[in-house]
Order: C-alpha cells, then structure tokens, then sequence
C-alpha cells in the first residue's frame, strides 16, 4: 500500500463516522468498522473495543478471521491489561514490547495469551468525546516497534468513531424529545378544539368546559386528549361529560 493511497483510505474511513443520519447506522455496525480499520489501515494482527459500562468487549477485528482470540485478551486477567488501564486513567497506553519483563509484571495473564498468539506488541487508546467515555481500543501488532504515526493515526479513528456514536446519540435524543413535544402539541389542539365547542354548546365560558373534560377524564381514568377526541366525533354524547350529570 503506497502512502497516498494510505492517506485516502484513512480519509474515508474518517468520512464513514459523520454519516450518522443514515436509518441503517449500528453502533456495534460503527464499532466493528472501528476495528477493521486498524486491521487494514495498520497492518496490525487484530484490534478489539473494551467497552467501559460494563467491562464488556464489543466487536474484534484478527487478520485470521478469529475475532475470538482478540476478545480472549480483551477479557484477560480481569483489570490487568493496556485496554484496562486506558479504562482506568482515560489516557492511551504506548506500544509496548510484550516479550519484556516490564510487559509481564505488568499483565502477566495478558502478555503470556498475547505471547502464544504471536502476539509481540500491543497498545491502547481512549474512545473519548467531552465528558463521555465510551471505551478503549486496543491494537495487537506483530512487529515492534510500531510506526511512529500508527498511535497517532489509531487515535484519529478513535476520535472519529466516539464523536460519531456521541453525535448518533444526541440525535437520536432530540428525535425522541421532537416526537414528544409533536404528540403534546397535537393533544393540546384537540383539548383546546374540545373545550371551545363544549362552550359552545354549553353557552359557557372555556374554563367551565375545560374542568368538566379533565373531571370526566380523572373519574374515568381515561388520557385527556382521549376524551377531547371523542367529544369532537361526538362518540362521547355531551351529557355525559357535563357537570351534575347521572
């Protein structure tokens, strides 16, 4: 892979994370795409995504079609391991050489899995947005050391992916409270269109129409708006509703 071809490549894959608005965006979909970038962009073995809440590995990526072996070291050594330490301190972990001592003092059951797996390096980096903390992304690597770009690079992704999620939630968040303020809005016009043809038939003032719907709603249990609906179709004769009615 030459470097200009590289750098598109790594230009479209930052480009997939601002397509937020499509109905067939997946986070998991997101996070896994995450992955096989680093995969494909890196040269790596296999990345994987160690999710903060709770500590649970999300989709893996290995160059070996076995996503298993990532999400073995992801879960290895319960907190002892760069993605846990990103967790912990909300900073990456350097590549680190996982045939040094340091290595295996540090994450003894993670670096003897990584070890067999032929694993030599690894490192780790936050998937971070404000004040949210998604995760951690940890990149397996065979050669070490790494690139000099390769930590700077896996972190753009992180970044790119977190702000993605981050934006795919508030959007839908603000779907959800545009839904509600809709629905309260329609009910509103039928309570109001309710009220003002009961005061007129009644020749009354709204008020009185008004608290003889919302008592008729509370005596029978019924949503208000409900009620208002079939005061309009008339379903609901008007007797029934007016004060001092049997």
């Amino acid at each position: 892979m030459t470097h200009e071809t590289r750098e598109l490549r790594l230009a479209a894959a930052l480009l997939e994370y601002a397509e937020i608005f499509r109905d067939t965006f997946d986070p998991l979909s997101c996070l896994r795409r995450l992955t096989d970038h680093c995969v494909e962009l890196l040269g790596a073995l296999g990345a994987g995504v160690l999710l903060a809440r709770p500590y649970c590995p999300a989709p893996a990526t290995h160059r070996g079609q076995r996503p298993d072996v990532v999400r073995e070291l992801l879960a290895s050594d319960g907190p002892a391991s760069p993605a846990h330490d990103t967790l912990r301190t909300g900073r990456a972990v350097a590549p680190v050489d996982l045939g040094s001592v340091a290595a295996a003092t540090r994450w003894p059951e993670f670096t003897a899995i990584a070890r067999r797996r032929g694993i030599t390096s690894a490192y780790a980096v936050p998937l971070r947005r404000a004040e949210d903390f998604d995760g951690a992304l940890t990149v397996f690597l065979t050669h070490h050391p790494p690139r000099t770009d390769e930590l700077a690079i896996t972190q753009a992704l992180a970044d790119a992916a977190a702000i993605g999620l981050h934006n795919r939630r508030v959007h839908s968040q603000y779907r959800e409270l545009t839904g509600q303020l809709r629905a309260a809005l329609s009910s509103r016009v039928l309570i109001e269109q309710a009220k003002g043809m009961l005061a007129e038939r009644w020749e009354t003032v709204p008020d009185t129409a008004f608290g003889a719907l919302r008592s008729y709603a509370r005596a029978n249990q019924l949503p208000l708006d409900q009620v208002a609906s079939e005061v309009i179709r008339r379903t609901l004769p008007d007797e029934r509703v007016r004060p001092g009615s049997s």
